[in-house]
């Protein structure tokens, strides 16, 4: 009952379209996790769904970078403990030396990828939220390992996730820097194919990380109205869909200053 309890708070935040009512209602859900957590200290389904639940509140609402960390940190820690429990040698996957961690990816299984997920996007807002911290971005290519594992188990989980991590992932630097865009567009037009669309996020990543890489004003403006015309209603992806019609206003804003 605990455990069906936490995934209906987690389900009753993502599927909500009122931002406000979200922002001002879902801390008294995350109080709810803590105190669940407090009995059910290990379980894996509660832990996941309650780093779910704080890296979705931080990356939507945080009102400056230290409320960004202090979710992100606490998102991490929950991912990695839900990981442990279910992945044992995961308990070091950020510590074990690189080439035993590659080692180790082969051997997760479809069955992992739910929790395995829940990891690998944690950690992927965590370095984000720590970005000023070389240590922290010195450990993105552990997480675009896993990521990528987790795109050969199952690349629709969670309406085309794990490639749309992985656009962002090819896409954060130029190609003379290591960057290779037209990998993260494939990934970015993958995760969208994969939703049918419905994944608004993704098409805004797509718009802010490779079309504004390759300075593609029609394709990055043309993407982010169709975001802005969409129907953001849609199961698990709703409270998403929302804060992405937001960004997406913002970038379509902003565009005459980077498109110069």
């Amino acid at each position: 009952m605990t455990e069906s309890l936490a995934s209906d708070l987690t389900a009753a935040m993502l599927d909500n379209d009122d931002l406000e009512v979200v922002r001002n209602g879902a801390p008294a859900y995350l109080i709810m996790l803590d105190a669940l957590l407090r009995s059910n200290a290990d379980s894996p389904a509660l832990l996941q769904a309650a780093a779910n639940l704080n890296a979705a509140y931080g990356a939507a609402f945080a009102d400056d970078p230290e409320q960004a960390r202090t979710f992100a940190d606490k998102a991490l820690r929950l991912a990695s403990r839900a990981a442990c429990a279910e992945v044992p040698w995961t308990c070091g996957a950020r510590t074990m030396p690189f080439a035993e961690y590659e080692e180790r990816l082969p051997t997760l299984r479809e069955e992992h990828v739910p929790v395995v997920y829940t990891f690998a996007t944690s950690w992927a807002g965590w370095i984000q939220a720590h970005s000023e911290d070389w240590n922290a971005v010195a450990e993105l290519g552990r997480v675009k390992a896993l990521m990528a594992r987790v795109a050969e188990l199952d690349g629709s989980w969670e309406h085309g996730g794990p490639h749309m991590y992985l656009g962002v992932f090819e896409t954060l630097a130029p190609p003379a820097l290591g960057g290779r865009p037209e990998v993260g567009r494939e990934h970015f037009e993958r995760a969208i194919a994969v939703s049918e669309g419905r994944h608004l996020m993704a098409r805004v990543m797509f718009a802010s990380q490779y079309a504004r890489l390759v300075f593609d004003r029609e394709l990055h403006d043309q993407t982010l109205r169709d975001v802005l015309a969409a129907n953001p209603r849609a199961p698990g992806l709703t409270l998403s869909n929302r804060v992405a019609q937001e960004q997406a206003r913002a970038l379509l804003d902003s565009a005459d200053e980077h498109f110069f």
